[in-house]
């Protein structure tokens, strides 16, 4: 697998959205930051409650006094912005880049500029392609952490990171469950003369086995509705 890019903070303002960046690059598997002559000096007390755990990306944060340092040892060197710079480079969205510095031997980094402005061109002048995305002409600002989880996720999905929700997905009902839910639907329904008129009776079966099966319940949702039904009947019963 290809070495992981470094996040490059080109003059941070704030350690608050240093903190935030770091957050967002340690969700999609990122810890390598470097910091470019960073406002408030480094480390920076502010960092820490707004990184929200990423401690171990600030911890090994590393400072540079300028950009060219910060890139010396990298073979790829992209630049974010969304503003023409009279630069004649390739441009690339985060999906394209985040496919190219898998393939692509050799360190990769990508260059974020200042909240209050971006990247001056002499950064973006170290940098071989320029690395932007679509977005409204007339609100083109985004803050440092959605333009560092930009890139961050599209680089994650050509790794094998797990799904949260694909953990905690329970099985699904088995056909043996799903027919005693049916059947003891049916069982109160029946009293009740829902399935009038006796000619209608089997397509309304067919129609409420289709609804209740419909779903992909699984064998805790079918559970809890057994028992829903059951409470019902105990109430009716009393």
């Amino acid at each position: 697998m290809a070495e992981q890019p470094a996040i490059v903070l080109v003059r941070p303002q704030l350690g608050e959205n240093i903190g935030k960046a770091a957050r967002a690059m340690l969700n999609f598997g990122l810890t390598e930051m470097r910091l470019v002559a960073p406002r408030d000096g480094w480390p920076n007390p502010s960092a820490g409650p707004a990184a929200a755990g990423a401690d171990v990306v600030l911890d090994n944060a590393k400072v540079f006094e300028t950009t060219a340092e910060a890139v010396a040892d990298c073979t790829h060197v992209y630049a974010t912005t969304v503003r023409k710079r009279g630069v004649t480079k390739p441009v690339v969205g985060p999906d394209e880049a985040g496919r190219a510095i898998h393939a692509e031997p050799g360190k990769s980094a990508i260059l974020f500029g200042r909240e209050a402005a971006g990247l001056e061109t002499e950064d973006v002048a170290l940098a071989r392609t320029i690395l932007t995305v679509p977005i409204n002409p007339e609100f083109g600002s985004l803050n440092l952490a959605q333009a560092v989880i930009l890139c961050a996720y599209e680089w994650s999905k050509q790794v094998s990171l797990v799904q949260p929700t694909q953990e905690e997905l329970l099985p699904a009902a088995t056909q043996d469950e799903l027919d005693g839910l049916i059947t003891h639907l049916e069982g109160m329904l029946e009293p009740k003369g829902y399935f009038l008129p006796e000619a209608r009776a089997d397509a309304t079966r067919k129609t409420l086995r289709t609804v209740l099966t419909k779903p992909a319940w699984n064998h805790l949702e079918v559970r809890t509705l057994r028992g829903v039904l059951s409470s019902l009947e105990r109430d009716r019963r009393e």
